[in-house]
């Protein structure tokens, strides 16, 4: 696997894709709609093997010998690395979000027509907003009536749920069973895995006819007002994921060039797909090739790629705040407190929707005054900050595999996998 491939595909889309929204051709753009349902068919193909590979890893982990403490090692480990990486976004966006945000020159012009935007998708955003569920729903939801059904919904965390009581079960039972159930499970995810690398094989492809299809319709940029919100976000997130590189580094002991190497691949995914899940794959490759222990690419990516957005402290920071200026609202400097330990608490409790880190921030918005309408102007211009933050969130995926591993769960034996450079 060459990530550079999957880098060239990505760049190649950007181009071609601009400069045929730039020549205004509908035949040049009849050409993209065509290109598109390659993209959409390997992104398929990913998202295919989404489910058995996080049943079959979990299972075989979690069901082997290993020891209960070593279990609750890995749990605490991983618990303590999502609370601390929340943390540090929660802190990075209380330092950066309110000086990117103030920067900002909106003019009354650009002020009204944002206004409008807001008026026109505020029904759509509130019946949105109506359908989500609550907290206690929600917690009632990770016990699946139909474990058959929540795999054709997509529905990841009941089925990791349900995933992790079969496997413990699984090592009450007795030993020749239980090592027949893991040798099973193990091979689906052997089988699973090679049918992943056959997939990443056609990355480029894939990754290029997605990016090309949607340049060649929305354009590379946004214009006016909006902009300033993607600059801004995007720009937040991108440092955060930065600053985390030196984290694997340093408590994970990884040298960074061997880290950048590995979650290259899975970013590249990430952010033409815009999913962690669709990434999964491609971190476990990554995750591998660096030689992290069975536990890590078998219990604590899925767990990862699955429920920690560590992206979410900085998009609700800067999205609270873009919109507050736009409707002249002051934020005291206790209220971004709030809304950064609210991001902290509820980061895991985000729906699985399209935009549900931004239509979870209705209660905030009407807490402080701020207009819940105003949702529909984060959702109107998510495209390129969502893709960005589904990068910093696979980041962190890798980042929390790589300080787990170091916290004692099993030792790593040498280099890296020549993988990396094949």
């Amino acid at each position: 696997m060459r990530p550079h491939r999957m880098v060239l595909g990505l760049l190649a889309g950007l181009i071609a894709g601009s400069l045929i929204r730039a020549a205004h051709s509908p035949s040049l753009l009849g050409i993209a709609s065509l290109v598109e349902p390659i993209g959409l068919l390997w992104l398929g193909a990913i998202r295919m093997t989404v489910v058995p590979l996080v049943v079959s890893l979990l299972f075989a982990s979690v069901a082997s010998d290993s020891s209960a403490s070593e279990l609750g090692r890995i749990g605490i480990a991983t618990l303590g690395a999502f609370v601390a990486l929340l943390v540090f976004s929660a802190v990075v966006a209380l330092l950066i979000a309110r000086p990117l945000i103030d920067d900002m020159k909106l003019t009354a012009d650009v002020s009204a027509s944002m206004r409008a935007t807001a008026s026109a998708g505020a029904v759509e955003a509130a019946g949105a907003v109506a359908k989500l569920p609550a907290i206690g729903s929600w917690l009632a939801s990770l016990v699946p009536v139909n474990v058959i059904k929540a795999a054709a919904d997509g529905a990841l965390v009941p089925i990791i749920v349900f995933t992790l009581v079969f496997a413990l079960a699984t090592r009450q039972i007795a030993a020749a069973l239980r090592e027949t159930l893991i040798a099973l499970f193990s091979g689906i995810a052997n089988a699973v895995t090679r049918i992943v690398g056959w997939i990443l094989a056609l990355a480029p492809l894939g990754i290029f006819a997605i990016v090309f299809a949607a340049t060649s319709r929305a354009g590379p940029g946004l214009a006016g007002a909006m902009g300033y919100y993607v600059f801004a976000l995007s720009s937040a997130l991108t440092l955060f994921a930065l600053l985390i590189y030196p984290v694997a580094s340093m408590i994970g002991r990884i040298p960074l060039g061997w880290f950048t190497r590995a979650v290259l691949p899975a970013q590249a995914v990430a952010l033409s797909s815009g999913s962690s899940l669709a990434s999964l794959p491609a971190l476990v490759e990554g995750a591998r090739a660096l030689e992290l222990p069975s536990p890590v690419t078998g219990a604590v990516l899925p767990l990862s790629a699955s429920t920690f957005r560590v992206a979410t402290p900085i998009t609700w920071l800067v999205g609270v705040l873009f919109l507050a200026k736009l409707y002249g609202v002051s934020l005291s400097v206790s209220a971004t407190l709030t809304i950064a330990i609210a991001a902290i608490a509820l980061s895991a409790t985000i729906p699985g929707i399209p935009h549900g880190a931004q239509l979870m921030l209705a209660p905030l918005l009407v807490r402080y005054g701020i207009p819940a309408e105003g949702i529909a102007l984060l959702i109107a211009v998510d495209t390129i900050p969502d893709l960005v933050g589904t990068v910093t969130n696979v980041t962190g995926d890798m980042v929390v595999a790589a300080v787990v591993s170091r916290a004692g769960v099993a030792e790593r034996q040498g280099e890296p996998a020549s993988s990396l450079d094949a």
